[in-house]
């Protein structure tokens, strides 16, 4: 269901976001991003509270003298916190959308919103890597966050890697993607440089990810992986060029154009 389709739907049953509120579960400042647009991409848990609602498959939703709580709507119960370590995909589809995390073995890593920088040189990378694609007619697709990845196909872990390349088609599902992509790339900053460089270094290695990328900003420098023919990692400034080892190195990136992107943006552009 589009957003277009909800807010018809909204207008022709008379529905307040107050009461669409009571009757999803959906908190309303969520609801008010999302109808507003600020929220584009929410989650699928979110979504399917939405729809169950506005569907009107339940005549119990219909009505706006009856007001019911979804048991599982998108809301994080925070009346029943767990511990680090404990936390499943249940938790991660139910906190708020406009919260940002990633669960990794049952953690759940806050991640504050993507600088300027880092936005702006994850898109570039996927530029150059979607071009390279479409030019030799490439099945593998290419993309870049937010995508929910859950990477060990178990309950305990969902990343949003900034870039990947996924080639098994059949690991697409409807909320995003079953099992390890064969590229990832990171874009760290200090906050997530820890997460980036050891956590998740170790969980796409043994998932079975074929090439890791850290693009590190702050230290001007692309550190890389290729398991598929050496576990040592490789370290290089951000000069001249890059080849993915996923295409034997003939997919070029250009780290000229990434350092610029840096330089232009210096300091607080960065984090």
């Amino acid at each position: 269901m589009t957003l277009e389709e909800m807010k018809r739907i909204k207008q022709e049953r008379g529905y307040s976001l107050a009461q669409l509120s009571d009757y999803s579960g959906v908190p309303l400042g969520t609801l008010q991003k999302i109808f507003s647009g600020e929220t584009e991409h929410p989650r699928y848990a979110t979504k399917q509270a939405l729809e169950k609602v506005l569907s009107g498959e339940n005549t119990e939703y219909a009505k706006p003298d009856k007001i019911q709580k979804v048991e599982e709507a998108a809301v994080y119960d925070a009346s029943r916190p767990k511990k680090q370590g404990e936390y499943t995909l249940e938790d991660y589809y139910t906190l708020p959308d406009e919260r940002r995390v990633e669960l990794i073995d049952g953690i759940i890593y806050d991640m504050s919103a993507p600088s300027f920088v880092h936005q702006h040189v994850a898109g570039v990378v996927y530029s150059m890597i979607r071009n390279y694609i479409d030019l030799k007619g490439g099945s593998c697709l290419p993309m870049f966050a937010p995508v929910d990845v859950r990477l060990d196909c178990d309950d305990k872990t969902m990343i949003q890697p900034d870039v990947l390349i996924l080639c098994d088609r059949s690991k697409i599902c409807k909320w995003g993607i079953n099992g390890a992509p064969d590229f990832c790339l990171e874009i760290i900053s200090e906050s997530t440089s820890r997460k980036d460089y050891i956590k998740k270094l170790q969980k796409y290695t043994d998932a079975g990810v074929k090439e890791y990328w850290i693009i590190d900003p702050l230290r001007r420098m692309l550190v890389s992986y290729h398991w598929k023919d050496d576990y040592l990692p490789h370290m290089q400034p951000l000069q001249g060029t890059a080849g993915l080892a996923l295409y034997d190195g003939e997919l070029q990136i250009d780290l000229e154009k990434i350092a610029s992107l840096i330089q232009d943006y210096p300091a607080g552009g960065l984090n």
